[in-house]
């Protein structure tokens, strides 16, 4: 699959389809007016310029239209993170949890699960090398 890149206007979009999907125009407008204070006009040329780039697909629905997302959040997500860890880490975890933990921003908490990321990571790896 090809590598998923939003603007922020489209994770705003998006965000609300994998919320809740399919949703019209008009219910679009009303959720993205009180999450980004969006006019209508706004909303629908978003939509347009994503049904075009196949980030989004429509029905018809009566008279209007019913929104339903093209894209999987997770592949969103994933893709999204690869371009950020580039960006601004060169690729490398480990530079952006140095980062973190010299800034003392990581919990108590995060570090548990960063724990049990890296243990179910670990075992993943294991598994692998055993088959």
């Amino acid at each position: 699959m090809a590598a998923v890149r939003l603007t922020a206007s489209e994770w705003n979009i998006l965000d609300c389809l994998w919320e809740k999907s399919p949703q019209t125009v008009m219910e679009l407008v009303a959720a993205l007016g009180d999450r980004v204070g969006w006019a209508k006009s706004t909303t629908i040329t978003t939509l347009r310029r994503m049904e075009e780039k196949g980030l989004v697909r429509q029905e018809a629905a009566g008279k209007g239209k019913r929104y339903f997302p093209a894209v999987e959040r997770e592949a969103a997500v994933v893709s999204e993170t690869r371009s950020f860890l580039d960006r601004v880490y060169r690729g490398s975890v480990g530079l952006m949890m140095s980062a973190m933990a010299q800034r003392q921003e990581l919990t108590e908490e995060d570090l548990r699960q960063l724990r049990a990321i890296l243990a179910q990571a670990e075992e993943g790896k294991g598994g692998e090398e055993d088959a």
